[in-house]
């Protein structure tokens, strides 16, 4: 259970670290899965940055009985993000991605705001939306490492145009936020976890180090938090917790039963037109 303190932080911050979050134990099996599933590499999405590097992600939206999916339903998980979460409605886990910084390979992630994409799903409240992390490695300035501004969700939704293959948020914002607000580099050992309001304004930079940089990221919302242009189910689903024992002990499926995204299903890269009016840093 997050203190009082933590949910302050998190509410001024816009985001906030929990070391430690899961154990050795832990990470060497979900990373050993990440490497080893088939369903894994035939379902990643190669996504450009604007220089034309390449960032691979594997997204998929109902969490399963694969270890995956334990750790998303766990009750460690839903424990730390429900009081985080502007409403008392059930949790409900809107998708999960498996993020895949190769070394001297992996692409930039442009600044930008989940909600910039999610906005376009047409959810409703972007304060009943939020993104937990888990370094599977070490994440650090070398590796390219998430960059917040700190406090910059206050900001409320910011335009975004494309950067790349990427939806960006607008560069006079951004530069505007960065002379306001402090700029953050968010360096994470391995099990340590990351959580994110969907209005914070986020980047990283090109892996142009030897060491890959790999993590999961779970998106939230809250069932009364309404996506009117949404084709996935899950996000209106209360999830089915499980203890957290299930990661290590519980048998898991392939995650081959997952229902991963496709990228031309994806309405967040699909042009509105006024994106062409956005000019992205």
């Amino acid at each position: 259970m997050l203190t009082p303190a933590q949910i302050s932080q998190y509410h001024h911050d816009g985001y906030l670290v929990l070391k430690n979050f899961c154990s050795k134990e832990e990470i060497d099996k979900l990373y050993a899965v990440a490497l080893e599933d088939g369903a894994m590499k035939k379902n990643a999405l190669d996504l450009n940055d604007q220089a034309g590097k390449k960032t691979k992600l594997s997204l998929w939206f109902t969490p399963g009985n694969d270890v995956f999916g334990y750790l998303t339903r766990s009750n460690k998980v839903i424990q730390s993000i429900a009081p985080l979460l502007d409403s008392d409605a059930p949790v409900c886990h809107f998708h999960s991605k498996l993020m895949q910084k190769e070394p001297r390979v992996g692409g930039a992630w442009e600044w930008h705001q989940d909600y910039g994409y999610w906005y376009k799903n047409q959810f409703m409240f972007p304060d009943q939306l939020i993104s937990i992390m888990v370094a599977l490695t070490e994440a650090n300035k070398e590796n390219g490492c998430l960059q917040v501004i700190r406090g910059s969700h206050k900001l409320g939704r910011v335009n975004h145009g494309f950067a790349g293959e990427q939806v960006g948020a607008d560069a006079v914002m951004v530069e505007n936020a960065l002379q306001t607000m402090e700029l953050v580099y968010v360096e994470l050992e391995p099990g340590d976890a990351l959580i994110f309001h969907s209005n914070i304004l986020h980047r990283s930079e090109a892996n142009l180090s030897d060491r890959p940089r790999w993590s999961v990221i779970s998106c939230y919302c809250s069932q009364s938090n309404i996506a009117y242009n949404e084709t996935s189910t899950s996000w209106k689903v209360p999830v089915d917790i499980v203890p957290d024992e299930a990661i290590l002990t519980w048998e898991a499926e392939s995650l081959s039963n997952a229902d991963f995204l496709k990228k031309e299903d994806d309405p967040a890269l699909k042009e509105t037109g006024w994106e062409k009016e956005v000019a992205v840093k």
